[in-house]
């Protein structure tokens, strides 16, 4: 898990391209203080495993399905990178509850600048916009974010200056693809309604005590 806080910019090194596979090689220093084999590490959102290092950069491999749901089939040598190393059980929760598991690609539509903030409305599939709601939290190429607006096809976010310095969010611009994940809070709770979606009283709060929700 992780919280969507960026620990630093790192740089791509190296893309090893494989059988609808890839290897990258990314320049990193603060997520690798205390990295160890097999650790997971987000990359721009995307979770993956360490599986080599020195002090200076780590590698991780990239399935086929990463390559297809993500942004990071595009990244080539010197492209940077958001970087988070996995929460820790004695850490605050300083974003919002993050899988790093991808639930699609968004791309920016517009970006405007608004006083100290810059503001950045992207299209969004209409099959994730049940849970993307105005005030709730995102995860945008790992960085977690408050959305501004909710709509069926789009959604604003806003970035506060130190977003903007500490994040590769700032420099995007109209037409650059980033990697969203919805609030996995939001999904569960689909999941856990579904068998009440057809009852004619919808669900009460006797209902949800009688099944162990209250």
């Amino acid at each position: 898990m992780f919280t969507g806080i960026i620990e630093e910019i790192g740089t791509v090194r190296s893309v090893t391209p494989g059988r609808d596979a890839a290897t990258l090689k990314i320049g990193a220093s603060v997520v690798l203080e205390d990295v160890r084999l097999g650790d997971s590490i987000a990359v721009n959102g995307v979770c993956v495993t360490v599986t080599g290092f020195t002090r200076h950069a780590f590698t991780a491999d990239l399935m086929p399905e990463t390559l297809k749901a993500t942004s990071l089939a595009t990244v080539i040598s010197g492209t940077p990178v958001n970087l988070e190393r996995a929460l820790r059980a004695d850490s605050r929760l300083g974003g919002h509850i993050v899988s790093g598991h991808i639930d699609c690609t968004a791309v920016i539509r517009s970006k405007r600048t608004e006083g100290n903030a810059i503001y950045l409305d992207l299209a969004i599939p209409n099959e994730y916009s049940a849970y993307l709601i105005r005030k709730g939290s995102v995860a945008l190429d790992g960085t977690s974010l408050t959305v501004f607006e909710a709509r069926e096809d789009s959604i604003t976010v806003s970035l506060v200056p130190h977003t903007q310095a500490v994040t590769i969010l700032g420099s995007k611009k109209p037409g650059d693809r980033v990697n969203l994940e919805c609030d996995i809070l939001a999904k569960y709770a689909e999941r856990m309604l579904q068998p009440f979606a057809g009852q004619k009283n919808g669900v009460t709060f006797n209902t949800l005590q009688e099944n162990g929700f209250a």
